[in-house]
């Protein structure tokens, strides 16, 4: 059994932390007390530099505050990360789909694309699309940080697929037509417009990419015969 003075030097341990992490919350420049503030910087700053250039140190440097008082939002540098990511996506469905499913089936794939062009021209990331630069940087890093990633591409490829489906048995789409490959294309077609304007710097990316698309969907569509 343990004495009252033992439980009492057992239950101020935590209390003692709690304390200290809400002493580092309350030492957070104002504007910065949220983790909300703190992430959206976060995710700027791993646009730019990669996820994996993206720590607790560099962050705290960055926001000119202490690494404590990151440490009360996140516990490791993975814990990090994985807030960031789930942060792009938050500012991604925001920005691209939600705004498309008002629509249905073929507008609703149209929409998709144009929502998603519009985000990465608009450069709603300084370092352009996130999950496009994401994708290429953790394609071969095993971890939780990736397996997020897989999950949220994976969401996307479907939720292109759906539309197109849905668009099919609407009639707006062939029978024919392969949706999965189409889908596919589509995403491969967006990916090249980031490519090609963040390592080329080049203006009529997006313009080029974008009629690549609509000419595919349209290929796809009962007005215009495969090629």
């Amino acid at each position: 059994m343990k004495t009252n003075q033992q439980r009492t030097r057992a239950s101020g341990r935590p209390q003692q932390s709690s304390g200290s992490a809400r002493k580092a919350l309350l030492r957070l420049p104002r504007g910065l007390k949220t983790r909300r503030a703190i992430l959206r910087k976060a995710v700027n700053l791993a646009s730019l530099e990669g996820l994996e250039g993206l720590t607790i140190g560099k962050l705290a440097s960055v926001l000119g505050i202490s690494k404590s008082g990151l440490f009360a939002h996140f516990g490791s540098k993975e814990d990090l990360q994985c807030a960031v990511v789930d942060t792009a996506r938050e500012i991604f469905v925001e920005r691209v789909v939600r705004p498309a499913y008002e629509f249905r089936g073929l507008k609703r794939l149209r929409a998709l694309c144009e929502n998603w062009l519009l985000y990465g021209e608009g450069k709603v990331f300084p370092g352009g699309c996130f999950f496009s630069a994401a994708s290429l940087e953790f394609d071969d890093r095993p971890g939780r940080v990736r397996d997020q990633i897989v999950e949220l591409m994976k969401k996307w490829l479907s939720g292109l697929e759906h539309a197109a489906r849905e668009a099919q048995l609407a009639g707006e789409i062939r029978k024919e037509a392969d949706v999965r490959q189409l889908a596919f294309e589509i995403q491969a077609l967006a990916m090249g417009a980031n490519w090609s304007s963040r390592l080329f710097r080049d203006p009529n990316a997006y313009r080029l990419v974008r009629g690549a698309i609509l000419q595919r969907i349209d290929q796809a569509t009962e007005s215009m015969p495969l090629r």
